[in-house]
Formats: structure tokens, sequence, C-alpha cells
């Protein structure tokens, strides 16, 4: 009796160890499946995918949030009482965090190609896990905080909308490859036709999306308007600390064409600058007036106010990481600043010919000068010495407090109608960028209202606002805003035509190609005949890439009652055949 053993040829596939041996920790030849993967497996390819989806949202979320990590800070600083840069840790966590989760997601993508099962490592599950619950926490969490962030997203697809749907088309359309190898299967399921359906459902909504968007640098250029006016935001704290007359210098140093400034009222009627509501962040007041660290600003006289250092903090905490950029003659004057009061920085405006923007804080009712505060700014404005049209002022009161305020500009900070401004009398609006629609703004500017749009701090929000026609904006960072001295991108409508159209049918073009050949590629393995794809094994020719297992003929004699067997061994390398126990050796 004769007993084959089949002979079988084994390529070393260092590709596809690396990627089983990863995604999976299967780097053996025989750890390794092309069977159809479990459910269980196939859920985690999920969970794997809805991180990576919910971890590409929290990434862009926070690229394009950088426009207010100053507000971000501040808001924390306002819950917690300490001042921290909490964008760190956070930004840190999400680049370790989407790179991780790219990675397993390509090689689990790699797996799908190469037909090999998908088995996750259970400790890139566990990892996997972690990420997914991180990341949902920390939306939470946001939400909470700065809830009112979330529309920076809508507000950045005005620029990168056609972008993004460049490389959704670019996906979509690699993802085909996959979609068509699993679908043009000989065996047919509901399934299959189902994933076909969702495919060309999400190719379709690619396709069709640039009718949704809303860009208002898809514009002519001879519609552009002039570039906004840009108002240092406190001057220019990113760079100098906020409030002090060195950081307006600086604003105005960068270019900025008017300052803008917070009004506290000290408890003797002096209007000083100031943004919190405590002097705790921007004041050494802690070690001056220990016991009055948490007092609020106001009820403190302008001569305690004035033995403060305002600029120390700035130094020591290094809210925007520059102190590193500074020479050691900036740090020696910074760290001398004092608090600047309302008459030092409109007679700095005045002599610049520049313009201020303050928005001045009402005391608390208890407060000594709660109802005479607006003669207070008026008479700082007075005693500076500067032209009144050269001063706005936005005064959180009543409409009923609005008139008192003779002689100022008023301007509101809140979204009204064009009726409502004509009935309160005012001209100008300070709005948020989130509040002012590229229709909005087009429709103020035809009614000879004024609009500043704060705050805007990156490229991308000051060319979108410039490319709506904004007349100025509000911003942190005059010195990054300088820099852009055109749109960062503008396009006409035509010519943005031609690519959505151009991309759209090379996008189809692909997709066609690449379900016809798989097609055509799964037809020619079904009429393959097993026979020869063996032969073709055998004949191979030998390398040290590959070893040939030898084929032993067993041989047993039943009838000699002998217990032994004798194996005729063939190499097919060198034509000899030898006999384990036998005469015959040739």
């Amino acid at each position: 009796m004769v007993k084959h053993q089949p002979l079988q040829v084994y390529e070393k596939q260092v590709f596809v160890s690396f990627v089983t041996g990863i995604y999976g920790c299967r780097w053996k030849r025989y750890q390794r499946s092309q069977d159809d993967s479990s459910r269980w497996e196939c859920t985690w390819f999920v969970i794997l995918c809805s991180s990576f989806l919910l971890l590409l949202f929290w990434a862009y979320f926070w690229l394009v949030a950088q426009n207010d990590f100053n507000e971000f800070n501040w808001s924390v600083y306002n819950r917690s009482g300490e001042w921290k840069d909490e964008t760190i840790p956070i930004l840190a966590s999400t680049t370790v965090g989407f790179s991780y989760i790219t990675f397993l997601l390509i090689l689990a993508l790699f797996h799908i190609s190469l037909g090999q099962q998908l088995n996750l490592y259970w400790v890139h599950k566990i990892g996997v896990l972690a990420m997914l619950l991180t990341t949902i926490s920390g939306v939470i969490s946001v939400d909470d905080i700065w809830g009112d962030e979330w529309e920076i997203i809508l507000v950045s697809l005005q620029s990168t909308a056609p972008f993004l749907h460049i490389g959704a088309l670019v996906t979509v359309t690699a993802i085909s490859w996959l979609v068509a190898g699993y679908v043009v299967r000989r065996e047919r399921s509901n399934f299959q036709v189902m994933m076909l359906l969702i495919y060309m459902v999400v190719l379709l909504t690619v396709y069709l999306a640039p009718l949704t968007f809303t860009c208002p640098c898809i514009m002519d250029r001879h519609s552009l308007r002039l570039r906004p006016d840009v108002i240092g935001r406190r001057g220019a704290p990113m760079v100098a600390p906020e409030n002090t007359m060195v950081s307006f210098n600086r604003a105005l140093q960068y270019g900025a064409s008017s300052l803008e400034a917070d009004v506290t009222i000290s408890v003797d009627g002096v209007p000083f600058l100031m943004r919190d509501r405590t002097l705790k962040r921007t004041t050494d007041v802690s070690k001056v007036f220990p016991a009055r660290q948490y007092d609020d600003a106001s009820f403190f006289n302008w001569t305690e106010i004035r033995s403060l250092n305002a600029g120390q903090w700035f130094l020591e905490s290094d809210p925007y990481w520059t102190v590193e950029t500074l020479t050691a003659r900036d740090r020696g004057r910074m760290g001398n600043q004092t608090v600047c009061s309302l008459v030092e920085l409109l007679r700095l405006a005045a002599k610049a010919n520049s313009s201020a923007l303050l928005k001045v804080r009402r005391p608390p009712p208890e407060h000594p000068r709660y109802r005479t505060w607006f003669m207070d700014a008026l008479w700082a404005v007075q005693k500076a010495g500067i032209t009144q049209k050269r001063v706005r002022t936005v005064t959180w009161t009543p409409d009923t407090d609005r008139g008192r305020v003779r002689g100022l500009q008023q301007t509101a900070n809140e979204k009204l109608s064009v009726e409502e401004m004509r009935q309160r009398g005012l001209t100008s609006l300070t709005l948020h960028y989130s509040k002012a629609s590229t229709k909005d703004i087009q429709e103020y500017l035809a009614n000879n209202v004024s609009v500043t749009v704060y705050p805007v701090n990156e490229p991308w929000l000051y060319s979108i606002l410039w490319c709506s026609g904004v007349p100025s904006v509000s911003s942190d960072a005059p010195q990054v805003l300088r820099k852009v001295p055109y749109p960062i991108w503008l396009m006409s409508r035509n010519a943005y035509r031609f690519i959505w159209i151009t991309s759209d049918l090379v996008s189809i073009a692909v997709v066609i190609g690449i379900f016809g050949f798989q097609k055509w590629r799964m037809r020619g393995m079904q009429n393959y005949n097993p026979e020869q794809i063996m032969l073709s094994a055998v004949t191979r020719r030998s390398s040290r890439d590959v070893n040939i297992m030898k084929e032993k003929l067993i041989i047993s004699e039943p009838h000699n009652g002998l217990s032994s067997t004798e194996e005729l061994c063939l190499y097919p390398e060198n034509g000899y055949a030898t006999y384990s126990h036998g005469e015959l050796s040739h």
C-alpha cells in the first residue's frame, strides 16, 4: 500500500508576515488563514473604523480651533482658577492616538486586500477601545466647557471644503478596489448587494457634495474688496502682556489700525484696562494683597492697582510659548509693566493717529461708581485729547443707558437686524465670527453698517472674512495677519466647476476600470485547473527563498508479517532516490 503526502511549495512572504504579525501577532505561516473573518473580528473592524472616524473629526476640530486656543485656556481658567496651556496634552494625545489608529486601519485594509483573515491582537483591542473611550470623554468635556466652539467646524468648511472634497474623492475611489474584490465573487449574498449599494450611495454623495458648498473665496478676483483692517485685541497678547502699553505698541508696530481694550472702573472712578473679573491672573496681587486676590478688580483704588506688576506673569507662565523668542531687553521691559489706564491707551492711539474700540464693563451694583461709570469713561476720553469720532464703545448695558454716553460712537456686540440698528441709532456691529455669515455681512454693508469680526487669529479665517467683504477684524495675533497680503486661496467659479467635474469624471472612469479588472481577474482564477496550479508549483525554480518539502512514498508490506515500513524519498532537485530501509540506493 502506497500513501502519498502532497507536494507543497512555500515562499517566504515578508510583507504578509509583517502585516499579519503587527496586526494580529501571527508571525508564523501556519498561524495565518484565508478563511472568512468571524463576526467577532468583523465587529472589531467596525469599532476600529468608528474610532478612526471619530479621531479624524476630533483632530480636525482641534486643528481649526487653534484660532481660539486663548479662549479655551481662559474658559478653563475661569473654572479652575489656574492658568495652564491645556491644549498641549490634548494635541499630543490626539496626535499619538490618531497615528496609532490610522496605522492599524491601514494594516486591516491590507489584510482585506491580501485575502487574510482579520484577527486583531488583544493588546491592540485594548488600545483601540481606550482611544475610543478617551475621545468620547474628550468630546463630552469640550461640549460642557466650550460648547459654542463646535460652530467653528461649519465656519472652517467655507475654506477647507473644496480640498476635503478632493481628499474624500481619492479615498472612496481607492476603496473601490476592496469593494470590487468582494462583490465580484462567484457566490452571491445579500450582504454583498447591500455593501455595493452603500458604496454607490457614498460615491454619489461625494460626487455631488460641492452643490452644498458655500465658499466666499470662490469668486471673481475683481470682486475682492480691500484688505480688512486689523484691530489689536488687547494689543498683541501673544508676544507681550495683554492690556499693557508694551502690548499696544507692539500691535501698532505689526500694522494694527486700531486698538481694542477691556475697561474696568476702579473704586475711585479711574478707568483702567483689565479683562478678568479679578487681578489674580495678570498681576502679582496674590503677593501684594494676598487676602484680596479673589476680590473684584473694580473694588481696588487706582493707587493700589498701580502698585501691581502686570508683566511678570507673562514671562513666568509663557502662555503662547513665545518668551524664548524675546531679547533680554524685551524681557526686562515686559517684566516691569504696570496696569494701564484708559487715558494712557487713548493718548497712545491719538499719537499714532489710530482709533480705539473699548469694551466697558459696568461695576457691580454695590460699587460706588455704579451710576456714574459712563461719565468716568467719557472723562477719560476728554482728558486724553483724542477725537471722540475715533473712539467706539461696546457698552454692556441696557438701552436706557446707551444714550447717556454722549459723543462716543456706539457699537453693538449682538446680532441685530438692520431695522433694529436704525431704531437704536447704531451704525456698527462687533460680532463673533460664528455669527457673521456672508449673507448677513453683505446685507449690513449694503445698509452702511460697519462690521467688525472677532477673534480672528488664523490666516484661513482672515481670508474667508476678507472674501466676504468684512471691513475690519479684531485679532490677538496681528503679527500673524500682517503676513497675509492676499487671501490664501482664491478661485473663480468657472475654474472650480472645471476642477470639480473633471475630478468626478476621472474617479468614475477609475472605479469602472477597477470593477472591470477585478471581474476579469476573478473569472481567470475561476477558470484555472487546480492540477495546472500544482504543476506550476512543482516546476518552480529552486532558490534560497523557496523550500521544497519532500514527497514521501510510504510502502507497507502487510503480507510478510513485518511491521516496519520502507520509505522512498524523492529529491526532485537532484534526481536521487533512496530507501530508508532497503538495499537499493542510487
